[in-house]
């Protein structure tokens, strides 16, 4: 078992919703950050939105604020990404990260330096 397992990913019709869920054991989290990043064929992986454990964040990257909400369950140790009026655009393998802080360029980019535990993945797909 990986300590960072993603589920929910499948196919899903252009404009609707879907939620991702990140499971984390056997690792410590309760005073770092996780995020959620996705990476599309031929392109590098970005950074999509981020929190901080302790209450900082949320953060998100351009392409997904206002659709996309992160959040984390203390008592179920568990991520969260609600994804809303998903485009095509959005189609991706979707990663689960947790790190110590997340890291950001001036431009408010999230990057994934500074996160040290990576899932699996789980791969989204939309249609049209």
């Amino acid at each position: 078992q990986s300590q960072l397992e993603e589920s929910g990913g499948g196919s899903v019709q252009a404009g609707g919703s879907l939620r991702l869920s990140c499971v984390a054991s056997g690792l410590t989290i309760s005073t770092g950050s996780m995020a959620w990043f996705r990476q599309a064929p031929g392109k590098e992986r970005e950074g999509i939105a981020a929190l901080y454990i302790t209450g900082g964040g949320p953060y998100y990257a351009d392409s997904v604020k206002g659709r996309f909400s992160i959040s984390f369950n203390k008592a179920k140790n568990t991520l969260y990404l609600d994804m809303g009026n998903l485009k095509l655009e959005d189609s991706a393998m979707y990663y689960c990260a947790a790190g110590q802080m997340v890291g950001t360029t001036s431009g408010g980019r999230i990057t994934e330096h500074g996160m040290d535990y990576w899932g699996k993945g789980t791969l989204v797909t939309i249609s049209s």
